[in-house]
């Protein structure tokens, strides 16, 4: 069965993120704006993505964490502010693009003037396509050049067609509002932007380093696509 939302399909996701991290960070970005699950619960510490940020670029990473579900904003502000005085978390929430990019904390904590990053990870919440092709504009207008966007959406491609119908009421019931693409649907979020090689690929394909196995054997059991473009 290849489901878009199993155990180990999250843990590929997560593993992408930190690939993607560590890539940029290595590369020279020291800015992250993470949108939607950036502060996952569980993980070990020292394994979250502004520790990737930091391990791979230095003590001077900064990252921003935008959340919209009450108990991981208020997990976060608990365990990780108080620790770093380079991590914010902030309330937003990609169907509100405008008023996240006006956020205070996300305009006065990053530097506006030099590249970073922005992981859009809950692009599955856009299910409305003008808007979610809107959010990628603004995005592109906002940013400084020489920044990086990572989109992760959830996708049917690769599951069964006889298991679609089931997957998606199961969905439809724990995750309302949930929407799922296809690759061309997903490509045309991106087009006309410059992908970072190997372009948009099943998350376990994405830059492989040996970190992380889930998924690997079989890419399409992770139900979700990645890519990074990089903004003129």
């Amino acid at each position: 069965m290849a489901a878009p939302v199993t155990t180990t399909a999250a843990r590929a996701v997560l593993e992408h993120l930190g690939r993607v991290v560590r890539h940029l960070a290595a590369s020279g970005v020291d800015q992250f704006v993470v949108i939607g699950s950036g502060v996952p619960s569980g993980l070990p510490p020292g394994s979250q993505l502004h520790d990737v940020a930091r391990e791979a670029y230095g003590c001077a990473a900064r990252v921003v964490y935008v959340e919209s579900d009450p108990m991981v904003l208020a997990a976060a502000r608990a365990t990780i502010e108080p620790v770093t005085d380079l991590v914010r978390v902030v309330e937003g929430d990609v169907r509100e693009i405008d008023e996240l990019l006006d956020d205070h904390v996300v305009q006065t904590f990053l530097d506006w003037e030099r590249p970073m990053a922005v992981l859009l990870v809950s692009s599955h919440s856009l299910d409305d396509d003008e808007y979610a092709h809107y959010v990628v504009k603004r995005l592109r207008q906002e940013v400084p050049d020489g920044s990086y966007l990572s989109l992760i959406h959830t996708t049917f491609d690769g599951v069964p067609a006889e298991l679609v119908p089931a997957i998606r009421d199961l969905l439809a019931m724990t995750l309302p509002g949930h929407a799922i693409r296809t690759r061309a649907e997903v490509e045309a979020l991106l087009d006309g932007l410059d992908l970072v090689e190997p372009g948009l690929v099943w998350v376990p394909e994405w830059r492989p380093d040996g970190r992380g196995a889930a998924c690997a054997d079989q890419p399409t059991t992770s139900g979700n696509y990645g890519a990074v473009a990089r903004l003129p």
